[in-house]
């Protein structure tokens, strides 16, 4: 049952009088504003085109065990880099990893091409000081405008909009332990050669284990474009849907929500009022039934001890914010 939003401000901010300075915003000047659009027109653009091509190539052939077995592979690969090791670890330090596994959770988020570890990590952290106020990179609450056109406004800003914003987070201001990390800053100076990477694996799979060129074409098509497609929008609709759609079963500062269509395909992200009702809390499927598949792997990994010092809350403190 939806429970009852908290009243917030949705106004973009105060008047300027009174308007506070939001720490760690940088403005990107014209020329590196022409450019990073420009990138993230072709990040966004290309994967949907690749997953139209795709689901054309359905007609008449149908979707071989081959592409369905490279997508879902580095769905999860690259999906659970991004919930475990971006989200969950660096961002929230809800556990302890092992340094190889550290490492191939950030490798892995990488490769979903949803931005560099320290930027994806400076982005979050930014969103939860400033969730749904002014300040958040992402929040589909910050129009003055509670119209149709309004909502869609918003939520579309929320989705995929905030990505073409002049105002960049600072990675030194939002992330400077991951900044000053060894590992995580080379792995996050790494990130244009794992861009390369998480399009050309997927077709060198296809291709040797159809040892055709079809093959590979399919696999790319499927396990690169249409795999990239899918996830980069599983991913921005927490950003949105979830701070939108949904219910409430925890006291938070914002309008986070729960919605249990995205749990599957986000890994338990979608858990989203719980989250923020408990940010370094590794399991976000906190509720009976809520599938949460980033926290069932990381129960694994505590019970082959490859992780440690998994934070989870305690009935007290569950019991503190439940509505």
């Amino acid at each position: 049952m939806s429970q009852a939003a908290p009243t917030i401000d949705r106004r973009p901010g105060p008047p300027p009088s009174e308007a506070r300075v939001i720490p760690g915003i940088e403005l990107l000047d014209a020329r590196t504003l022409r450019i990073q659009r420009t990138v993230m027109l072709l990040a966004t653009l290309f994967p949907f085109a690749g997953f139209v091509i795709a689901v054309v190539t359905l007609w008449g052939r149908g979707l071989s065990a081959v592409d369905a077995a490279i997508f879902l592979i580095f769905y999860f690969f690259t999906g659970l880099g991004v919930t475990i090791g971006f989200h969950r670890l660096e961002t929230h330090g809800s556990f302890k990893a092992k340094r190889p596994l550290r490492a191939l959770f950030a490798i892995a988020g990488s490769m979903s091409l949803q931005g560099s570890v320290i930027s994806w990590v400076a982005a979050h952290r930014r969103h939860h000081a400033f969730s749904d106020q002014a300040g958040d990179p992402h929040s589909p609450h910050l129009e003055d405008d509670d119209s149709i056109k309004g909502i869609f406004k918003g939520l579309w800003h929320a989705h995929m909009g905030w990505l073409f914003d002049q105002e960049q987070t600072s990675h030194q201001r939002w992330a400077p332990d991951l900044v000053k990390d060894p590992l995580i800053s080379k792995i996050d100076r790494s990130f244009a050669k794992l861009s390369i990477a998480t399009f050309i694996l997927p077709a060198v799979c296809g291709l040797v284990i159809t040892r055709s060129w079809q093959g590979m074409v399919t696999a790319f098509l499927w396990g690169s474009l249409g795999r990239i497609f899918f996830l980069h929008h599983v991913t921005w609709s927490v950003n949105s849907i979830c701070h939108y759609y949904g219910n409430r079963p925890f006291k938070s500062k914002d309008l986070s929500t729960n919605n249990w269509l995205l749990s599957v395909l986000s890994f338990g992200e979608s858990w989203h009022n719980n989250h923020h009702a408990f940010p370094t809390s590794a399991r976000h499927g906190i509720g009976k039934g809520q599938v949460d598949i980033s926290a069932r792997v990381i129960s694994w990994l505590e019970k082959l001890r490859l992780v440690e010092n998994v934070k989870l809350p305690s009935d007290k403190q569950l019991a503190a914010k439940r509505i």
